[in-house]
């Protein structure tokens, strides 16, 4: 995976700080624009995780995380990786 500029870095920032409603649109014309690079099975194996993931939640394996806690840790990563 590229390491991410100063650039992307602030980027991500911005993006991270929309509704999400602009974040999903953002993120699918993104990935739309990857020019055909992903991976065929991309989508089967995202269908296969997701399952998955559900099912770890209706067990009661999976620790949820709010989003405040996520995205404060994400975005000290990136004030921390200037």
């Amino acid at each position: 995976m590229a390491q991410m500029t100063p650039e992307v870095s602030k980027l991500l920032e911005q993006a991270l700080s929309l509704s999400i409603e602009e974040r999903e649109a953002l993120a699918d014309s993104l990935v739309s624009n990857l020019d055909g690079k992903v991976d065929e099975g991309v989508q089967e194996a995202w269908e296969a995780e997701i399952g998955k993931r559900v099912a770890d939640l209706d067990l009661g394996k999976a620790k949820t995380t709010s989003w405040a806690e996520v995205r404060q840790r994400n975005l000290a990563k990136l004030h921390n990786a200037h």
